[in-house]
């Protein structure tokens, strides 16, 4: 446990960021199995919404830092693609 009175503020931002970034993530994860259903089941213009929602969530995660903008970057794509090839077959 610090005893320094800095490093106590310091653990108790680091420890609300903790849990923000962690609810982000979820969230996240939530919007890309939310494509993914929608893909499967067969539902187009739902997954197109989705999609849309899910890039606007990766955009606003790598603008906080949540995410490498790369990273969002690609889990755009992947979805992006994703929706494509459902809809060619």
């Amino acid at each position: 446990m610090a005893n320094i009175k800095s490093q106590i503020k310091r653990n108790r931002q680091n420890e609300r960021a903790r849990q923000r970034n962690k609810a982000v993530r979820s969230a996240l994860k939530t919007a890309q199995k939310k494509v993914r259903t929608s893909i499967t089941e067969g539902d187009a213009s739902g997954a197109q919404q989705q999609v849309r929602d899910a890039a606007r969530a990766l955009d606003k995660a790598a603008a906080k830092g949540v995410l490498h903008k790369r990273a969002a970057a690609r889990r755009k794509s992947r979805l992006a693609r994703a929706l494509s090839g459902s809809s060619e077959g």
